[in-house]
Order: structure tokens, then C-alpha cells, then sequence
């Protein structure tokens, strides 16, 4: 924990002082470009009367100003990425510090139909989702949450390799946390590729030509009048055709012209981060494999949207009503950069989709080494193919301080049932999430908050937590069978990890022990693996009927009128409760 807190100061320290130097160009650059606008309209007003010399003053201080206008642009990005990179730091000083409760919960991916997000303290409030998820754009959060909730079984060992290697590179994934939380997105991305795919284009063909051609014959005829060869008059009526013939597609070009400007700046953002992903080397093969759908065959992917972003902004230039005007009117620039484009979108648009994908999982994937760097006690799941399903020693809940987390050891082989009693408040369900958790960050390639894990790969299913549903008129015990009815649908499909806690609570005491045997019995003969915690103590009689099936407890002690917890799972069956004891102690009774 020393290590990393120093490690997050120390960037701070040097973002702080990199920012300080930003300042101070800023503020130069600032001055050199209001000394540029006078030196133009002064050299203009000086020489007035000499046109010659004017519009030379002219296009010089344009030209000037507008490179130290791009160049300030550049400098107030780098302000802004030393800023993000100094909040980035900041926010996982406060996570160490299990601070964390202001940050995105991601209760928007809870689903009570899902297989276990709705039972384990994945999203919501104080959730693992809202400790871990470092993710920079609302694609990379959706993709981390996908990865979590997938139930994928596969390419564990890929995933792990890339979570790995990610963890060992923590200044580049700050940098590349930064471009991402810099990017600014008014329409989603989904919307963004729709528009893409369905755009249909107006440009007519000899929009190919007509501009270069026309622009040529503008320099002509403004050489021409400079050396006393063309009148002016000629020059204006030139000038109002191209106006006209811009006019002619000026609907067209200002609904472009109002679609690309609310993408243009996520286009640039998207670019750096594409820069980013091009010119480091992975070695982790699922890395590559993502690295390899941003590699164009002729062009890098950074390029093309480079292209992009310089298009959006020459078109973004009419916004300048002299440069618009005259642009226009000598050089049929709108037409010009309609025309390029759609020739863009005509090539690239149906790629961007598979690129926006790219970015968004290597941002759900930061965020998993970043939890991997932040928790170097954790380890990797070993996998194996044998029939101990887990084997896991010292392992805790990672929402749990781990000051005062008492640690576990677990094994269970396929094909067993755990029956768990104990008494309330004694660690019960909180082992159940533990042990669910551990399924979902092995499956995810994630490491795990154990000191040892063997782990053969299954999916998980859990039953939990129900209610009631006044909308749809439901009972909490019809509640609790659909769950279970779901549990049952799903174990003729697939192979599962059954947690179960205290389940068919929403009937009498008799009806509910016997239906909570029958239910264990079929799960075992199924051949499934898992666990169930009650407190119905007639439930571990099954073990001496069933040979899968074993009993473990959670104690409780009265010790001089005080109760306490150790909330280490032993062997055998509880037999001390506490209810009693409560509500005596509570005044209750």
C-alpha cells in the first residue's frame, strides 16, 4: 500500500510542475497573438493605400495568427491532459484510502433477470464495480461492465496475460486514461456510427475537379488585378459566381456542416487514443488481437481519422465569416471539403464502429490492470482441468478493509453442495459474495483476494436476493420460485456454480425446509456444484444422506453478555443462534 500511495504522489508532484509550465506558455502565447492581430491591422492601416502591400499584411497575419491560434489550441490541450492526469492520481490516492463512494456505481447494468448481477454486490452503491471501474468513456465502462457480466469461461489465460502485462505499464495507462476522459461526445457513439452507415451523399461527381479548377482560375484573375491587368469589377463578378455556385448545395452543405461539428472533436480525441494504441508493442496475444482491427492495410487507423479531423476543420473554417465568405466565393471551399467528406465516409464509416470497439475494450482492460497494479497481494487464479473446482487459500471479500478482513480457505470439488449454517450477522452471506466474486474475477481474468486459487472454470448463477412486484402483481415467494424455476432452465443448458441463500423464505417454516431439500436433492442429482446458506438446520441432515453433500458453519459467541464473531467457516453444523439474544439486547423484548 506504502509503495503505491508513493508512486501516486510522485505523479502528482510531476503533473503539478508540467502544469506550471503549460501556464506560462499559455500566457505567452497569448500575448504573441495579440501582437500579431495589431502588427496585421496596423501594417494594413499604414499601407491602405497600397493595396498591394495591404493584402500582403494581410495574408501574412492571417497565416500567422492562424498557426498561433492552432498552436495555443495544442497548449491548452496539454493544460487540460496534466489537469486529468493530476485528478487520475488523486482519485486512487482517495480509493487507497477506500474513499470511493462519489465515483460511478454503474447501477445502470443491474438486472434482475441476469444470472448473479442483481445478488452480489457487483453494481449499486459501495459495489466492487464502483471500488474498481477506472474506465475513462462511457463505451469503456459498458465494455468493462460486459466483461464482468459475460459468464465467459474462455480464453482465461489470454485474459489474465493482457490484465498482466497492463499492470506493469501504469504511466501509459494513465496517458491513456487521460485522452479518453478528455474526449468530449455530444452524440453517443452508437448514434454517431447510425449516422455513418445511413449517410447518403450530395455532392454531384464533378465536385472532383471543379474547385482545384476554379480556384486556379481565381489566383489568375487576382494576379492579374494585383499587376493593373483585370479590372475589379471583373474580379467581383467572378467572386459572386462562386458564391452562387456554392449556394446552390448551401442547405445540404450547412446540415453536414451541422452533423460534423457535434463529432469533430470525438473524432480527435478517438485519433489520439488510436495513436496511442498504434505505437506501443504488446506482447499479450488477446492485446494483439485487439491492436490488429485498428492496423489499415495502407493507412494507420490514427491517419485516417487525422484526415478526418483535418477535413471537420476546414469546413469548420466557414464558421469564420470572412474566411467563409471569401473562401467561397474564390475557392468553392465548402463544396470542397463536403466533397472529401464523403468520400471519407464513403471508405471509412462502415470501419468506425470496429474502431470505437477497439478503444472501448482496451479502456475496460485498463481498468483491470489498474486494479491488478493497485492490489499486488492479489493472485491469479491457477486453472486446472481436475475436479477440485476451487481450491483457495486466505481469500476475503475486497470490499472488506483489509485491516480487519479475516481471511478463509475454501475447497470444493464438482459435483458437491455445501449446506452453510450459522448464526445472524455471522459472515453467512458475506462468504457467499466472497466466493461468488472470486468466480466472476477469475472469469474475467482479473486476480483475486487470495493468497493461493486452483480454479476450474465455471459459470456462476446465484439466488440470493428477490422481491416483491406490485407492477406486475407478484408475491415475494412467487418471486423466489421464478428464480429458481430460471436456475433450474439454465442447468439443462450449461454446466453452473449454484449460490444459494436462504432460499423460499417466503413461506412457512415446515414447507419452506421441506421444498428446500427437495430442491437440494435435485440439484444434486444433476450433478451440479455450489453452495447454500441457512439457517434452517434441518437442511444439514441431507449430508448424512447424501454423500455430495457436506456442512459447514459461521459461529457466534456470548461472552460476558456480548456477542462476538470470529467469521472463520468451520466444519459441522451451527449451534449457537443469537435472535434471541438481539432483541433482548436491543430492548426489543
Amino acid at each position: 500500500m506504502k509503495e503505491k500511495v508513493e508512486f501516486y504522489q510522485l505523479q502528482i508532484s510531476k503533473w503539478e510542475g508540467i502544469l506550471a509550465g503549460l501556464k506560462k506558455q499559455l500566457l505567452q502565447s497569448s500575448f504573441l497573438r495579440f501582437l500579431v492581430f495589431l502588427s496585421t491591422v496596423g501594417g494594413i492601416y499604414l499601407f491602405y493605400n497600397t493595396t498591394a502591400i495591404a493584402i500582403s499584411f494581410f495574408i501574412i497575419g492571417a497565416i500567422a495568427f492562424i498557426y498561433l491560434v492552432s498552436r495555443h489550441t495544442n497548449l491548452q490541450y496539454k493544460r487540460d491532459k496534466a489537469l486529468m492526469l493530476i485528478k487520475i492520481n488523486h482519485t486512487e490516492l482517495d480509493v487507497l484510502a477506500r474513499n470511493f463512494h462519489d465515483l460511478p456505481c454503474g447501477d445502470q447494468f443491474m438486472d434482475v433477470n441476469h444470472a448473479f448481477s442483481h445478488d452480489i454486490d457487483l453494481f449499486g452503491k459501495g459495489s466492487f464495480f464502483q471500488y474498481s471501474n477506472r474506465t475513462s468513456i462511457p463505451e469503456g465502462t459498458s465494455a468493462l461492465a460486459f466483461l464482468l457480466l459475460g459468464n465467459d469461461i474462455s480464453n482465461i489465460t489470454q485474459k489474465q496475460e493482457a490484465i498482466l502485462e497492463l499492470r506493469e505499464l501504469p504511466q501509459w495507462r494513465q496517458e491513456f486514461a487521460a485522452d479518453a476522459m478528455l474526449v468530449k461526445t455530444e452524440v453517443s457513439s452508437q448514434k454517431l456510427v447510425s449516422w455513418l452507415l445511413k449517410y447518403r451523399a450530395f455532392v454531384p461527381f464533378f465536385v472532383k475537379w471543379l474547385p482545384m479548377v476554379f480556384s486556379i482560375c481565381s489566383g489568375i484573375l487576382l494576379a492579374l488585378y494585383l499587376f493593373d491587368l483585370f479590372s475589379g469589377w471583373g474580379l467581383v463578378a467572378w467572386f459572386f459566381v462562386g458564391l452562387g455556385i456554392t449556394g446552390r448545395y448551401l442547405k445540404q452543405i450547412n446540415k453536414l456542416a451541422s452533423d460534423t461539428t457535434k463529432v469533430q472533436q470525438t473524432f480527435e480525441q478517438f485519433q489520439k487514443l488510436l495513436i496511442q494504441l498504434e505505437e506501443h508493442h504488446f506482447d499479450a496475444a488477446l492485446l494483439q488481437e485487439y491492436k490488429a482491427n485498428i492496423l489499415g492495410t495502407d493507412k494507420k487507423v490514427s491517419v485516417v481519422l487525422k484526415d478526418f479531423a483535418r477535413i471537420l476543420n476546414a469546413l469548420d473554417q466557414r464558421n469564420n465569416m470572412l474566411f467563409g465568405v471569401v473562401g467561397n466565393g474564390l475557392l468553392l471551399w465548402d463544396l470542397r471539403q463536403c466533397y472529401l467528406l464523403e468520400q471519407w465516409i464513403g471508405q471509412h464509416g462502415r470501419h468506425v464502429e470496429k474502431w470505437f470497439n477497439t478503444i472501448a475494450l482496451f479502456d475496460a482492460y485498463n481498468s483491470m490492470g489498474n486494479f491488478a497494479f493497485n492490489h499486488p497481494e492479489y493472485v491469479f487464479p491457477e486453472l486446472s482441468a481436475a475436479t477440485t473446482m476451487i481450491r483457495a487459500k486466505g481469500i476475503s471479500h475486497p470490499m472488506l478493509d483489509p485491516e480487519n478482513a479475516v481471511h478463509n480457505s475454501f475447497e470444493i470439488n464438482a459435483e458437491e453442495f455445501f449446506i452453510i449454517s450459522g448464526a445472524n450477522m455471522a459472515g453467512k452471506s458475506t462468504f457467499l459474495r466472497t466466493v461468488s466474486l472470486l468466480v466472476v474475477m477469475a472469469n474475467a481474468g482479473m486476480p483475486v483476494c487470495a493468497r493461493e486459487m486452483l480454479y476450474a472454470p465455471i459459470k456462476l448463477i446465484t439466488s440470493m436476493r428477490s422481491s416483491d412486484s406490485l407492477a406486475n402483481a407478484e408475491s415475494y415467494f412467487f418471486s423466489e420460485l421464478k428464480r429458481l424455476k430460471y436456475i433450474v432452465n439454465q442447468m439443462e443448458i450449461d454446466r453452473y456454480f449454484i449460490v444459494l441463500d436462504e432460499i423460499l423464505k417466503g413461506t412457512n417454516s415446515t414447507d419452506k425446509a421441506t421444498g428446500s431439500k427437495k430442491f437440494i436433492e435435485k440439484l444434486v442429482a444433476s450433478r451440479s456444484t455450489g453452495i447454500i446458506a441457512t439457517h434452517d438446520l434441518s437442511l444439514c441432515e441431507l449430508a448424512n444422506k447424501i454423500p455430495e453433500v457436506f456442512n459447514y458453519f459461521f459461529d457466534a459467541e456470548i461472552k460476558n453478555d456480548t456477542l462476538h464473531f470470529d467469521y472463520t467457516l468451520k466444519t459441522g453444523i451451527c449451534q449457537n443462534m443469537n435472535a434471541s439474544f438481539l432483541l433482548t439486547k436491543m430492548g426489543i423484548v
